[in-house]
């Protein structure tokens, strides 16, 4: 990872920012870092925080904080199962710098387990050494890959794991109410609910969102979790005592994106001095459902590839984690809340390996709550007095209903006469139903649908309307549905 691309992620710096610092180290020398601070795009003391905060690059095998034999193994494999034959081919599949890797060349060749071929001119720098297994080396590699299947970048040391998230904590962020006001900007939300949940995402403690369905519940934790602007660091896997676990899932985490090359001089930014092994991320989101079991809060152990899958709520460390539809789980409610007691209160969760050793890791992430069933049927006030935040949606009034139904037709070009608005009423009270913000969303998009089939410009109509209600609410259909006779 570049540290361009970080300053542009933390919102330091723009592209255009690096592109003219790096026309300027072009044609003066020097840094990278030199040429932001000589054009006034950032201060030097900028720059060094955000490299300080940054996982440094290991310059020699011991700083890496993994056993040599593990480090030697996995580029063993490499070569064995990638076909790797040089130094810096491996040193591109561990994330490990030239310095590390040729020391474990070295280190293999006097075991005997690699030889020199004739140089190449392709796989890397002119003249680079080409290297090739010998018997020995195969053996080797086979015999490791029987103990371990896993082959990729190199882990990190499980105290560096540790000491990473307690780093970039989620409360080392302070979200303010203008943030809040700027990400519920599209949205109709009371004053008084994002006085409280302000408070709540700035302590980094578990929330509690209940209320009936179909009035933002999930969309208010999801804008929560994407709330965040700082860039943290994920490892590829981690090493446990010799064994491996992946932390990085891109299904998961956002990874930052590397910007392009300067186009003006063709000059490649400077990478900084950050390790490799670790990815530049947002902080992740993980949102989990019905699908959620107990079994998906333990360590995931693959017996053919012999290592871990780090679950879910790992994957989601120094971020958010929504159980969406609480209490609707495969998992009983009871024993999803006892699973998460010690993380809730001690900030620490406790990871069991197949050999039956127990791991620390700290838990740091927002743990959020939503269900439209009442907390009182799902959690024991002992449990209650754990969640410290908890924060009910309402039905919205009929002024407010009002506002969000003429906000979402103007959006999609539709105009929201009083007598649309009454027919929509009139029909829900028909339903016994209660108002619900999602319900002028279904609508629109259901009127929208029925006008591109008939092949008319988008507009209410009595029908369109009427089939969009039927659709809403499940009655009989028959003539004067809703109270309202079809023309």
């Amino acid at each position: 990872m570049k540290i361009g691309n970080i300053l542009v992620a933390k919102g330091l710096a723009t592209a255009e920012d690096i592109n003219r610092a790096a026309e300027h180290q072009f044609a003066n020398g020097g840094r990278l870092g030199d040429s932001i601070v000589a054009l006034g795009i950032l201060t030097n003391e900028q720059i060094e925080r955000v490299l300080k905060n940054s996982p440094q690059s290991p310059v020699s095998i011991a700083e890496t904080g993994v056993d040599p034999a593990s480090l030697l193994e996995l580029a063993i494999k490499g070569m064995y199962s990638e076909n790797l034959e040089t130094a810096s081919q491996i040193c591109d599949a561990l994330k490990l710098p030239s310095s590390i890797v040729n020391q474990l060349m070295v280190d293999a060749k006097e075991r005997k387990l690699v030889e020199a071929l004739a140089s190449s001119a392709s796989g890397g720098s002119i003249g680079e050494q080409r290297l090739t297994l010998t018997k020995a080396g195969r053996d080797w590699a086979l015999d490791a890959m029987k103990r371990c299947q896993y082959f990729g970048p190199a882990p990190v040391s499980l105290k560096d794991y540790q000491e990473r998230i307690a780093s970039q904590r989620v409360t080392n962020e302070h979200v303010t109410r203008q943030q809040l006001d700027e990400a519920f900007g599209g949205l109709v939300m009371t004053e008084r609910f994002v006085s409280r949940l302000g408070p709540a995402v700035n302590s980094g403690n578990a929330i509690l969102i209940y209320g009936p369905a179909g009035n933002g519940k999930t969309t208010v934790a999801e804008i929560v979790g994407k709330i965040f602007q700082n860039v943290i660091y994920v490892p590829y896997c981690v090493d446990i005592d010799g064994e491996i676990m992946k932390v990085y899932d891109p299904t998961v985490h956002q990874k930052v994106e590397e910007a392009p090359e300067p186009t003006a001089t063709g000059l490649g930014l400077r990478r900084a001095r950050i390790d490799t092994r670790w990815v530049a991320c947002y902080r992740p989101m993980v949102i989990t459902g019905g699908e959620l079991t107990i079994e998906m809060l333990d360590l995931k152990y693959n017996s053919v590839a012999k290592f871990y899958e780090a679950p879910l709520h790992i994957k989601a460390l120094n971020g958010t984690f929504l159980i969406d539809d609480f209490g609707r789980q495969r998992a009983k409610p009871e024993d999803i809340l006892n699973r998460w007691i010690v993380p809730l209160n001690s900030k620490v969760d406790y990871l069991t390996l197949h050999t039956g050793k127990s791991v620390r890791i700290p838990f740091d992430e927002i743990v959020i709550f939503s269900t439209n069933m009442h907390p009182d049927d799902l959690m024991d006030p002992a449990f209650q007095r754990r969640i410290a935040y908890k924060l009910e949606t309402v039905e919205p009034s009929a002024e407010v209903y009002r506002k969000v139904f003429d906000g979402i037709a103007k959006k999609a070009g539709l105009e929201l006469t009083d007598i649309t608005y009454g027919q929509v009423l009139h029909a829900i009270r028909a339903a016994n139903a209660p108002l619900a913000y999602f319900q002028p969303k279904f609508i629109v998009e259901q009127v929208l649908a029925s006008c591109k089939f008939e092949g008319t410009r988008p507009q209410f109509t009595n029908d369109n309307v009427l089939d969009a209600l039927a659709n809403l609410f499940i009655k009989k259909v028959s003539t004067g549905m809703f109270g309202v006779k079809r023309s």
